[in-house]
């Protein structure tokens, strides 16, 4: 045999070699992922008392609160569950029903089940909610959860269904070999619930906002690859001021208000898979003491 056709011989059992290592990674990965959904996650957390039906002001805050903190992308406007990711390559992703109505998998839920399913991404049965964005709503005030539950429980019944959350085996893979976290693997659940804040614009006010970036832009706002997202997504931007930092493009208030109305940066260009019909319903204050607090953070902290 010549020795190119043993170097072609070799290369041919290398490449098989690869595939295989490559096939049980896979595998493993897999079944990593498997074990880690049916994992049991044990907090011990407290229930915020339900709110009548009776009180305006917070159906009225929750209301704000579900259409403008992205409850509505995953669940739709009606509560009751919708697909809001199929990228035809065996990504789907459907958020369930969480309205009164028939198929609700909230049906039943007491005030501890509420707190345990959005502050820390953990079902009634202890297992974690995966795609649940927990992170973004751990911080929410007693009085915050109690409005955004009040709403949901008095709001208008629509049929619906549970979660569907079908992900390809190397996103699969990413998850077991924890490359990539649930909710509840992120989330400090021994933290206390943050003290209200006057809703004002204000740096404190800006820093309670800002919780609903974390899901996407990282716990220390710097950007990056989504977890779980499709390969083709953009990476999030950087919020921190500093080289690299999105926010260069926002000197003022109005600049990031036109970006949440419009979907649009100050060139025109389109901001993609940003939660805009959510964004949109933001009112001036809450996204003015956001672009306060972004604005006060010290140049590289990145926190």
């Amino acid at each position: 045999m010549s020795a190119a056709g043993k170097w072609a011989k070799r290369a041919g059992v290398l490449a098989a070699v690869l595939v295989g290592i490559a096939a049980a990674a896979l595998w493993v990965g897999n079944e990593l992922a498997a074990r880690k959904m049916q994992r049991t996650v044990d907090i011990a957390v407290q229930g915020v008392a339900f709110r009548s039906a009776g009180d305006g002001a917070a159906l009225e805050r929750g209301r704000y609160l579900f259409a403008s903190r992205g409850c509505v992308d995953c669940h739709g406007a009606q509560a009751n569950g919708r697909v809001f990711l199929d990228d035809g390559k065996g990504m789907r992703i459907a958020g369930p029903n969480i309205s009164p109505g028939p198929g609700s998998v909230v049906a039943g839920y007491t005030p501890v089940d509420w707190v345990r399913a959005i502050r820390h991404g953990v079902s009634r049965s202890g297992r974690p909610l995966m795609v649940m964005p927990s992170e973004d709503y751990n911080r929410l005030t007693d009085d915050d959860l109690a409005s955004l539950v009040a709403y949901l429980r008095f709001k208008e019944p629509a049929s619906g269904a549970g979660a569907v959350v079908e992900l390809p085996p190397p996103v699969r893979a990413f998850y077991g070999f924890g490359l990539m976290q649930d909710a509840a693997a992120k989330i400090d659940h021994a933290k206390p619930p943050e003290q209200p804040v006057p809703e004002s614009v204000t740096v404190k006010h800006g820093a309670y906002v800002v919780n609903m970036c974390l899901g996407c832009h990282g716990a220390k706002l710097a950007g990056g690859k989504i977890p779980g997202g499709p390969p083709e997504w953009p990476a999030a931007s950087n919020l921190t001021p500093g080289e690299g930092s999105a926010m260069v493009r926002y000197p003022d208030a109005e600049a990031l208000l036109a970006l949440f109305r419009t979907g649009k940066r100050p060139d025109g260009t389109a901001v993609k898979v940003m939660p805009f019909e959510s964004l949109r319903e933001m009112n001036d204050t809450d996204v003015r003491a956001l672009h306060l607090y972004l604005k006060s953070l010290p140049s590289g902290s990145q926190s």
